[in-house]
């Protein structure tokens, strides 16, 4: 799925309007590098193995997506007992527990893994303190499809903590054997307030060995906080079920921004949102395809806004090589 590209600073040429008013867009914003390797994953499955290809919970928490991907054959499924004998299935970007994948095996599903390799991290870190005898807090929001996945690795060794406020409540069996994990697509300043908290309570706290809150949503937090400061409006693209998304919107309004919504799309913008406003910016979460992003703009537009300007923080060039079921040698052919 290719979305189109903008250049930085302006995204359309420049055109008497009313000089008062500005539209900023942050960058980094949409697709990471996982959502883009986890899309390509289902297309190029569509592509080798044709229609129908079933995939394991929402691919990414994008609703545009999905319906993209389910109208070119994908079927999306809750649980694998609604998939059929002998099909084809893939893991979603936000991976899954080995007893999802056991049961996959004894049922001789053919599968693809899209988790995102950043989520499979914090999985090898999970076992890594599992195997140590470690109890790890991981921190995150209960029913996420990530959580599960994590906490699938090592249940007996896992507890959840969502909130700041939950710290005070925990017990475990040796304070000096306690280790942090995250849910990759967090707050960063709640995930590092919670684990300030942890620290109080735990002196002997563990590190894991590197931050696991993702480089995207690290800087599309930091993006939007560097345009939320001069604007009386900031509107976030990304569905109702996108972490990343939802927090995008806390992230711009605790950075100062008068207002800040989420919508999955153009269409969903209240115009009264636009009333007595002269600045708004503009972002999208790590799931969100350019088009939907440009659709806004467009919208802007109509609505006597200038072209919008881009205010980029940093460059992002990571990119993860698709499953080796999808990978193709020189010669053109499957590896």
């Amino acid at each position: 799925m290719t979305t189109p590209q903008t250049p930085d600073r302006t995204l359309a040429e420049a055109r008497p309007t009313d000089t008062a008013k500005r539209v900023v867009v942050a960058a980094p914003r949409g697709y990471c590098a996982g959502v883009d390797r986890a899309v390509q994953t289902v297309e190029k499955a569509l592509d080798t193995y044709g229609a129908p290809i079933y995939v394991r919970k929402q691919i990414v928490h994008n609703r545009h997506v999905v319906e993209t991907l389910s109208e070119r054959g994908a079927i999306f499924v809750d649980e694998l007992d609604e998939v059929p004998n002998d099909s084809l299935v893939i893991f979603s970007a936000h991976g899954v527990s080995p007893a999802v994948k056991a049961e996959a095996e004894a049922r001789g599903l053919r599968t693809i893994d899209a988790t995102c390799p950043l989520v499979t991290k914090v999985h090898h870190e999970a076992k890594r303190f599992a195997n140590q005898g470690v109890q790890i807090l991981l921190i995150g929001h209960g029913g996420h499809e990530e959580v599960e996945g994590t906490s699938g690795e090592a249940p007996d060794h896992i507890t959840l903590v969502e909130h700041p406020a939950d710290v005070d409540q925990l017990e475990v069996a040796d304070p000096e054997r306690v280790a942090w994990l995250s849910q990759t697509t967090l707050s960063v300043d709640e995930t590092m307030e919670t684990v300030d908290r942890l620290r109080e309570k735990f002196p002997h706290l563990i590190d894991p060995p590197s931050d696991d809150i993702c480089y995207a949503t690290q800087n599309r937090q930091s993006a939007v906080k560097q345009i939320a400061a001069h604007s009386d409006l900031v509107i976030v693209v990304g569905s109702a079920n996108s972490s990343n998304s939802v927090r995008l919107v806390e992230v711009a309004l605790e950075a100062g921004a008068r207002a800040a919504h989420r919508i999955d799309n153009a269409d969903e913008i209240d115009p009264t949102w636009l009333t007595g406003v002269s600045s708004v910016g503009v972002t999208s979460g790590a799931s969100v395809p350019e088009s939907l992003v440009q659709g806004v703009l467009s919208y802007l537009e109509q609505q006597g806004f200038p072209p919008a300007e881009q205010e980029r923080l940093v460059e992002e060039n990571l990119t993860f090589a698709l499953p080796h079921e999808l990978r193709t040698s020189r010669r053109g052919t499957r590896a």
